[in-house]
C-alpha cells in the first residue's frame, strides 16, 4: 500500500526534518538543544522544567508549579523582581511562561544580538530566584483572583469537570492552577522546598533557535547555567489509572446560554502503537467543516453550533473526545447522534482519500507550527520533554502516513467503545418556570443597555449583568490610519500601547503591578477605524479600574524610556510580520490595493512611519482624539449604577467638548492590474482583491453573507481548490473594513507553478457569484454560520461593550439578535449576484501573485 504522505509534502518535511539541532548534555545534567537559523535576525531562548501540576506529590492540587511560575519573575540574588522583564523590553524583546502538567517554560524572543541577555535572566530566574516572603504573599492574593476569575471562564470549567469524571486516579484529574482551600494553605518553606528539588540543572532543558553560532550559544549556556552542579532528583509516583468498565455521566451547570458537552474515552500512552492513528481518527472524524460529524451534526441535522474531535496523549495517560456547543434543549438529540455517527463511521469505514486529506491537514499544522523561531524552539522543547525524541515528528509521521482505513475502523472500535464513555456536559442553570402574570415576551438582549450623555459630549453606555462576577469598562474613540500624519504610520498602535503605561500619577511598572495585583488586565487597542483602552477587574476593584482609565485618559506621561523600549518592540513586530510570508503578502496586498490612501497600512503602521515618531506625535494625535464628541465608554458586568456612574462622570467630564477629526476622502480605487513580488520563500501565496464596502455602507450585509459562501472547509471554494484539485494549501477570502471604504479579497497558497490555475478557480467562482449560481442551503449555511458565530460571541462583558463602543461610535442602533437575524434574513440570492456584479467585477480587480525568488 502507497503512503497516506504526498511526495511534495514528503520533501517538505524532509527539509523541517534535516535542519540541525545540536543536542549537548552539561556535565550538570543539564540538557541543550541549539538550532541555528539565520532567516531573521532574532532569537528565541526557553528553558523547559520538566515539572508541571502531575510532580506536585504530596502537595498534589496545591497548584505549586503554577505558583512558582508567578513568583520566578519575582526577583533573585541579583535582580529586583522588575528589572527581569524592564531588562528584556530594554533590550527589545518579549518574555514569558506557562505552566501545564507536565512542564513549566520561560521563555524570552528577542534580536539575536541579545542572546547573553536572555541566557543570563533565565538562568538567574530558574537557578536563583529568591521567593521574597511579600511577593508569595501578593501572588497569593493575585492567584487566588486568579482561581475566582476561572469559574467565569466556562470553557475551563467544563475541562475541569471531564478530567475529574475521566481521571479517577492519575494526576491529570487535578487543575493546574490548584484548588482554592489547597493552594491557600502552601507556605513559603513548602514552595522553596518544591522549588529547590524540581528546578535542578539536571531537570531543566534549555533550548535556543535562531541567527546564533552554536558554539558560543553553548559556551553562553555553560556560563550562566553550569555552575550550579546536580542535584538528587527522586521520581515522583504518579498511580495508573483503572480501567474503567461502565460509562460515566456528568452533568454541571452555570450562567451560560448554550450547553457545552463532551463525550470522551480514555485514551492511550503517547508511546502506544495506536496513539498516532487516534491522533489521525481525530482529524478524520471532527477537524473542519468537512467533516463528518460536523456534516452530520451541524449542516444536516443542525443540532450543534460547533463540533469537533481531539485526541489528548501527554505521556502515559490521556483521552480521546468529541466536543460540541448546542442549545439546551438540544443536548441529548446532540449525543444521540454522535454516539450514532460514530457507530455509522464504525460499520462503513473510511476512504482512502479521506485519510490523505486529514494528512494533508496534519502536515500544513505542522509546517505552520514552525513558522517562527520561537515556535520552533517549541517544537524542540516538546520533541525533548514531552516526547523523549528529537525524531518524534519524523516517526509519527511514517506511522500516519501508512495507516490503512482498515486501521482507523479498527481502533474505532477497539477504543471508543460504549462502556468506556465519559459524557460530560456544562448546561444552563434551569430557569424557574414563570408566573401566569409574567408571561410577556421576554426583553430582547442589546436593548438593555442605557444611554447617558455628558454635557461635553461623551456618551456612556451602562450594561449591568451580576451574572457574570466580573466588570469591563471599554473607552472607544474614532482613530487609526485615517488620523495619521503621512510619513508617521503607525502611530495608532503606540499610542494604544502608550497609554495603559506612564501616567503623572504612576510610572508604567506601577501602573502594571496596580492591576496585576488584583489579577485584573488593561490594555490599549487600535483597528482600522478606532482607537480604545479596555480594562477588566473584579467588582471589589471597579474604583481602581475609573482610577487606571482616567490617569491613562487625562493624564498620559508619554514618557521618553517607556516610549524607547515600546517603539523598539513594535518594529520588531513589525519585522516578524514581514518574516513570515502570509502575513507579508496579506500586508502587500492591502498597500497594493490602496495605493495611497490611508488604508494602504493597518494601525500598526511600517517600518520607516514607527522609526519616526517622537513622543510628542503621540501628544498631538492624542489631543485631536480625546474630546468628548468622540469617545464612548462602555461599562458592561456587576457594578452598582449609583456609585459607579458619578465616580466615572466625575473624570470623564473633564475631557474638552469637540467632534470627531474630518475623516481624510474616499478611497478612489484603481484600474484593473496585476502585480507580482518576488521574496525568499517556499510557497507562492496569490490575491484578488476588490473594492469592498465600509461599515456604514447598505450593502455591509451582503459583504459578511457573501464572505461566509466563499470561507471555511465547507465552502464550494476550498472544495474545489483544495479538496478536489489539491492545488493550495489553503484558500479562503477576507476583508479589510474601514467606515467608508474596503477591501474584499481572496487568496491562496499553493505551489510555485500553479498560480495561474488557482487563479483560474478563482475567476470560475466569482463568475458563478455573479450569475447568481448560489444553492438555497448554500446561503442558508452562510446566514446561520453568522447567526450563530454572533451569540456565540457576544457571551462575554469585554466583547459585549466592544461591539456596543463601535456602533454608537459611528452613529448605528444597538441591535438585538433579532434585528441581526433580520438583516441576514434579507440578503437573498439577487441580492448577493448584484453585489458579486458591482464589487467583484474584473475591470476592479488588483491581482497580487508571490512567489520564490
Amino acid at each position: 500500500m502507497s503512503s497516506l504522505l504526498a511526495p511534495a509534502d514528503r520533501r517538505l518535511l524532509e527539509r523541517i526534518w534535516a535542519q540541525p539541532v545540536v543536542r549537548t548534555e552539561l556535565p550538570n545534567g543539564l540538557t541543550l538543544l541549539v538550532q541555528p537559523d539565520d532567516a531573521a535576525p532574532v532569537v528565541s531562548v526557553q528553558v523547559w522544567v520538566k515539572t508541571g501540576s502531575q510532580h506536585e506529590g504530596a502537595l498534589l492540587g496545591a497548584g505549586l508549579s503554577h505558583y512558582l511560575e508567578h513568583l520566578l519573575f519575582k526577583g533573585t540574588a541579583r535582580r529586583a523582581g522588575r528589572e527581569i522583564s524592564a531588562t528584556v523590553q530594554a533590550h527589545g524583546g518579549s518574555i514569558n511562561a506557562y505552566t501545564t502538567y507536565d512542564r513549566t517554560v520561560y521563555y524570552i524572543d528577542l534580536p539575536a544580538t541579545h542572546l547573553e541577555v536572555a541566557v543570563d535572566l533565565l538562568a538567574d530566574m530558574t537557578l536563583h530566584s529568591t521567593l521574597p516572603a511579600d511577593e508569595v504573599t501578593r501572588e497569593r492574593d493575585v492567584i487566588l483572583r486568579e482561581i475566582a476569575m476561572g469559574d467565569d471562564d466556562h470553557d475551563r470549567r467544563h475541562w475541569d469537570a471531564l478530567a475529574r469524571t475521566v481521571f479517577r486516579e492519575h494526576p491529570l484529574r487535578e487543575p493546574v492552577i490548584g484548588h482554592q482551600a489547597v493552594f491557600s494553605a502552601v507556605t513559603r518553606d513548602e514552595l522553596m522546598a518544591y522549588y529547590r528539588e524540581r528546578y535542578a540543572p539536571n531537570n531543566l532543558v534549555v533550548v535556543i533557535a535562531g541567527d546564533i553560532d552554536p558554539a558560543a550559544a553553548r559556551a553562553t549556556v555553560e556560563k550562566h547555567f553550569g555552575a550550579v552542579p546536580r542535584r538528587r532528583l527522586a521520581p515522583v509516583y504518579q498511580p495508573a489509572e483503572s480501567i474503567q468498565l461502565a460509562p460515566r455521566l456528568r452533568r454541571e451547570t452555570a450562567e451560560v446560554e448554550q450547553s457545552r458537552v463532551a463525550l470522551a474515552w480514555p485514551g492511550v500512552p503517547m508511546t502506544h502503537p495506536d496513539a498516532p492513528l487516534l491522533d489521525l481518527l481525530a482529524v478524520v472524524i471532527g477537524y473542519g467543516d468537512s467533516s463528518p460529524l460536523w456534516q452530520t451534526l451541524r449542516e444536516k441535522l443542525r443540532l450543534v453550533h460547533s463540533i469537533d474531535a481531539h485526541h489528548w496523549s501527554p505521556g502515559p495517560a490521556g483521552l480521546f473526545a468529541v466536543f460540541f456547543t448546542t442549545e439546551p434543549e438540544k443536548r441529548d438529540a446532540a449525543e444521540k447522534a454522535v454516539r450514532a455517527e460514530l457507530a455509522r463511521l464504525a460499520e462503513k469505514g473510511f476512504t482512502r482519500p479521506a485519510l490523505a486529506r486529514a494528512v494533508r491537514q496534519l502536515v500544513v499544522g505542522e509546517i505552520g507550527g514552525r513558522k517562527t523561531t520561537s515556535r520552533r524552539a517549541s517544537r524542540l522543547g516538546s520533541a525533548e520533554v514531552v516526547a523523549g525524541d528529537l525524531d518524534f515528528s519524523r516517526t509519527w509521521f511514517a506511522r500516519v502516513a501508512a495507516a490503512t482505513p482498515a486501521d482507523l475502523r479498527r481502533v474505532l472500535r477497539e477504543w471508543l467503545v460504549p462502556q468506556r464513555e465519559n459524557t460530560v456536559s456544562l448546561d444552563p442553570v434551569p430557569k424557574p418556570a414563570a408566573a401566569p402574570k409574567a408571561a410577556a415576551a421576554p426583553v430582547a438582549r442589546g436593548e438593555d443597555w442605557k444611554l447617558r450623555i455628558l454635557p461635553n459630549g461623551v456618551r456612556l453606555l451602562l450594561r449591568r449583568d451580576a451574572r457574570q462576577p466580573n466588570l469591563h469598562v471599554q473607552l472607544m474613540c474614532e482613530g487609526g490610519p485615517l488620523f495619521e500624519t503621512a510619513g508617521k504610520r503607525g502611530a495608532s498602535a503606540l499610542l494604544a500601547t502608550m497609554l495603559t503605561k506612564d501616567t503623572r500619577q504612576r510610572s508604567a511598572a506601577e501602573v502594571a503591578e496596580a492591576i496585576e495585583a488584583v489579577g485584573g488586565s488593561f490594555n490599549g487597542s487600535a483597528g482600522n477605524n478606532t482607537l480604545g483602552l479596555a480594562v477588566e477587574v473584579l467588582p471589589g476593584d471597579a474604583a481602581l479600574a475609573s482610577e487606571l482609565l482616567s490617569q491613562a485618559v487625562l493624564a498620559p506621561a508619554f514618557a521618553a524610556r517607556t516610549f524607547a523600549v515600546e517603539q523598539e518592540s513594535e518594529l520588531a513586530s513589525l519585522q516578524q510580520d514581514e518574516d513570515d510570508v502570509v502575513s507579508a503578502g496579506h500586508r502587500l496586498a492591502r498597500a497594493k490595493f490602496f495605493g495611497q490612501h490611508a488604508l494602504a497600512l493597518d494601525a500598526h503602521g511600517d517600518p520607516a512611519g514607527v522609526k519616526a515618531l517622537k513622543p510628542a506625535d503621540l501628544r498631538t494625535l492624542w489631543k485631536r482624539l480625546a474630546v468628548g464628541g468622540n469617545v464612548v465608554v462602555a461599562v458592561a458586568g456587576d457594578f452598582d449604577e449609583r456609585t459607579y456612574v458619578p465616580l466615572l462622570t466625575r473624570w470623564l467630564g473633564k475631557l474638552p467638548r469637540g467632534a470627531a477629526p474630518a475623516r481624510p476622502a474616499r478611497h478612489a480605487p484603481a484600474k484593473k492590474a496585476a502585480h507580482t513580488h518576488a521574496r525568499v520563500c517556499n510557497q507562492a501565496l496569490v490575491f484578488d482583491a476588490f473594492p469592498g464596502p465600509g461599515a456604514l455602507a447598505a450593502d455591509d450585509t451582503a459583504a459578511a453573507v457573501l464572505h461566509e459562501i466563499l470561507s471555511g472547509m465547507a465552502s464550494r471554494l476550498f472544495e474545489r481548490v483544495r479538496e478536489e484539485k489539491g492545488l493550495a494549501y489553503f484558500v479562503s477570502a477576507t476583508r479589510v473594513v474601514g467606515v467608508d471604504d474596503g477591501m474584499f479579497y481572496l487568496y491562496a497558497g499553493t505551489q510555485p507553478g500553479k498560480e495561474d490555475e488557482v487563479l483560474g478557480e478563482f475567476d470560475a467562482e466569482l463568475a458563478r457569484l455573479a450569475a447568481g449560481d448560489i444553492e438555497a442551503e448554500e446561503l442558508s449555511r452562510a446566514i446561520t454560520r453568522l447567526q450563530a458565530s454572533r451569540r456565540m460571541r457576544l457571551q462575554t462583558n469585554a466583547a459585549r461593550a466592544g461591539e456596543a463602543t463601535v456602533r454608537t461610535l459611528f452613529g448605528l442602533p444597538l441591535e438585538t439578535y433579532g434585528h441581526w437575524d433580520a438583516r441576514l434574513a434579507a440578503v437573498s440570492v439577487p441580492v448577493l449576484r448584484a453585489f458579486a456584479r458591482d464589487y467583484l467585477a474584473v475591470i476592479r480587480r488588483q491581482r497580487l501573485v508571490v512567489r520564490p525568488a
